[in-house]
């Protein structure tokens, strides 16, 4: 994929924290370039760092502009998330429709998030190209400024070759050799303990023993780490 990372841009945010965790959102994904339109409280924002949780990078790099349209000067496509149609006439994307059109077109893109409390002014959102709006509940459409965020940066993530977290890799299930080895370790512990007694019922019970030790498909780790508690418990009665 050879289209350029989308650029956040947050129009007038009001809290630090807020700008914090969409850093947050924002570098989940890997994405880090954030501009801030005349944050209400001035930028830097001693808030916005602990809120980050360590999006250092994101916030370093944060630009500031005095307007929305200097913010996306370069932009030629630009999006603005808004759960309202201001009454202007746009095309209307998904999050994930949005993601994929920034993903092949050429140029930079720049999605546009509102204030806190009242979202995006109607001049901003008519610099976009298009809208993006999330289909949420119609008698309740409320999402905070971060969560706005991780929904697109996910969206674009999704899109992306991210490396994914280290998974231990599953173990083949151990030989029958160690399971047998397992099962007479049992039985050596139990005979002497009357375990299979009355004699009438001693074949039965060893069979149950066997399917029960041998269902699960233990990996040779979890049968010695079996082996190493018998031994353990053979040699406390010994003491």
């Amino acid at each position: 994929m050879t289209a350029l990372p989308p650029i956040f841009v947050l129009v007038r945010p009001q809290l630090g924290e807020n700008i914090g965790k969409a850093a947050r959102a924002m570098l989940n994904f890997g994405l880090t370039e954030l501009r801030l339109v005349d944050p209400r409280d001035g930028w830097p924002n001693p808030s916005a760092g602990p809120a980050s949780a360590g999006a250092d990078l994101v916030l370093e790099g944060a630009r500031v502009f005095a307007s929305t349209a200097e913010a996306v000067a370069e932009c030629a496509h630009v999006y603005a998330t808004t759960v309202r149609k201001r009454g202007v006439s746009k095309p209307v994307l998904t999050p994930a429709e949005a993601a994929e059109a920034i993903a092949v077109q050429p140029g930079r893109s720049a999605i546009l998030f509102g204030p806190e409390r009242s979202g995006l002014q109607a001049k901003d959102v008519a610099l976009s190209r298009a809208i993006v709006t999330v289909p949420v509940n119609p008698q309740f459409g409320s999402l905070n400024l971060a969560q706005a965020v991780v929904l697109m940066a996910y969206e674009w993530g999704r899109l992306q070759d991210l490396s994914q977290p280290t998974v231990e890799p599953v173990l083949p299930p151990a030989p029958q050799e160690e399971l047998e080895g397992l099962i007479a370790h049992f039985e050596q512990m139990l005979e002497p303990r009357g375990y299979f007694l009355p004699p009438s019922r001693a074949d039965g019970t060893r069979r149950t023993l066997r399917s029960m030790l041998t269902k699960p498909g233990w990996n040779h780790l979890e049968v010695r780490t079996w082996r190493g508690i018998l031994s353990t418990l053979e040699r406390r009665r010994g003491n």
